[in-house]
C-alpha cells in the first residue's frame, strides 16, 4: 500500500511543478492519505505492542503491590502475635519468680525458726548444765566447808 501511495505522489508531484508551496491540488489529499496511512500503521507496529507491555508490566506492579501489602499485613499480624506471646510469657516468668522467691523465703524462714529454736534448745540445755554442775558445785562446797568448820572446831576446841 505504501509503494502505491509512493508512486501516485511521485506521478503527481512530475506532472504539476508549477505553483508553489500552497497548491491545492491532489498533492494536499494525498499527504492527509499518507499521514492517516502511517498513523494507522505506527499504531498496529508500535503503539499497541508498546502499550500492551505497559499494561502487563502496570498489571504485575499491581500484582506485587498486592502480594507485598499482603505479606506485610500478614508479616504485622505474626509479630503482634509473637509480641503478646512473649509478654505472656513473661508475666508466666515473673510469677514463676515471684512464687519461687516466696516459697525460698517461707523456707529460709522456717529454717531460721528452726535453728532459732536449736539455739534456744542448746542455751536451755547449757543453762540447765550449768545449773547442775553449779548445784552439785554448791554441794560439794557445803560438804567440804562442812568438813572444814568441823575441822577448825576439832583443832579450836582441842588447844
Amino acid at each position: 500500500m505504501h509503494s502505491l501511495l509512493l508512486s501516485l505522489f511521485v506521478q503527481l508531484s512530475e506532472s504539476e511543478t508549477k505553483g508553489g508551496l500552497f497548491d491545492f491540488n491532489a498533492t494536499l489529499p494525498l499527504m492527509a492519505l499518507q499521514f492517516l496511512a502511517l498513523t494507522v500503521l505506527l499504531n498496529i507496529v508500535f503503539y499497541k505492542p508498546v502499550s500492551n507491555i505497559l499494561d502487563e508490566r502496570d498489571e504485575y506492579i499491581r500484582n506485587s503491590l498486592t502480594m507485598a501489602s499482603s505479606a506485610l499485613l500478614k508479616a504485622n499480624q505474626l509479630t503482634q502475635e509473637y509480641e503478646y506471646e512473649l509478654a505472656e510469657s513473661k508475666k508466666k516468668a515473673q510469677e514463676i519468680i515471684k512464687n519461687s522467691q516466696k516459697d525460698a523465703q517461707i523456707l529460709v524462714s522456717e529454717k531460721i525458726q528452726e535453728a532459732q529454736k536449736n539455739a534456744e534448745k542448746l542455751l536451755a540445755d547449757a543453762y540447765n548444765d550449768l545449773n547442775q554442775q553449779k548445784e552439785l558445785a554448791l554441794k560439794t562446797l557445803e560438804s567440804q566447808v562442812d568438813i572444814l568448820t568441823e575441822k577448825i572446831k576439832l583443832k579450836l576446841l582441842d588447844i
